[in-house]
């Protein structure tokens, strides 16, 4: 059984061809997306304008792929990821241009253990591009309520108590919900480097 009934009937009315349903449809989806693109393209309102354009044509195109197992905003912004990921590499674009995601410990003790001069070495700030670049890639592909927990929690700032409202669990679910994440995000870490992070991660990022 659905999980969001009521986004899995307007994704079947959309599907059906209900003009009608498609310009609320797009009204009520456009603002939400591009903030949430605004916030990973360092306020470019041009490039974020086209993300969310992109997206919602995508979307409209996959709908008869939604099962209502996540909410239709959960499910466009992952979307939302892989359109401004595959913008980014399409222009050759320096890792920087996403989102700064360093202030998640995760992936802060990956930066940190880049040499010492990384900021003023011109390789090591090679380094630190390809690992931020890296790090969105693992973020991309997580699971789309892992890798917006993690978005909520360290780049939104939002409390437990909000993140659970935007999942519709209980604040203890959504405590679970961003432990599993750090541990998911770990994990593809690892695949995606075939490198573990930092032992002293273990203590900041949870089990």
């Amino acid at each position: 059984m659905a999980e969001h009934p009521q986004d899995l009937q307007l994704a079947r009315r959309l599907v059906a061809g209900d003009e009608r349903e498609f310009t609320r449809f797009f009204d009520e989806y456009y603002p939400r997306v591009f903030r949430f693109a605004l916030a990973r393209l360092r306020r470019d309102t041009d490039a974020a304008d086209e993300m969310a354009q992109r997206t919602l044509c995508r979307a409209a195109r996959k709908l008869h792929l939604y099962r209502g197992e996540a909410s239709l905003f959960t499910w466009l912004c992952q979307i939302c990821r892989h359109e401004i990921h595959d913008h980014a590499e399409s222009l050759a674009r320096e890792a920087a241009r996403f989102v700064s995601v360093d202030e998640d410990p995760t992936i802060r003790a990956a930066l940190e253990s880049l040499p010492a001069d990384a900021h003023s070495d011109p390789v090591g700030v090679a380094n630190r591009a390809d690992v931020l670049r890296l790090v969105q890639v693992v973020l991309d592909y997580l699971p789309a309520g892992y890798g917006n927990a993690l978005e909520w929690k360290y780049v939104e700032g939002l409390e437990v108590t909000e993140i659970a409202a935007r999942l519709q669990v209980t604040p203890l679910a959504a405590e679970s919900t961003l432990a599993r994440a750090r541990r998911a995000f770990r994990e593809g870490w690892l695949s995606v480097t075939g490198e573990c992070l930092p032992d002293a991660l273990a203590g900041e990022s949870g089990s």
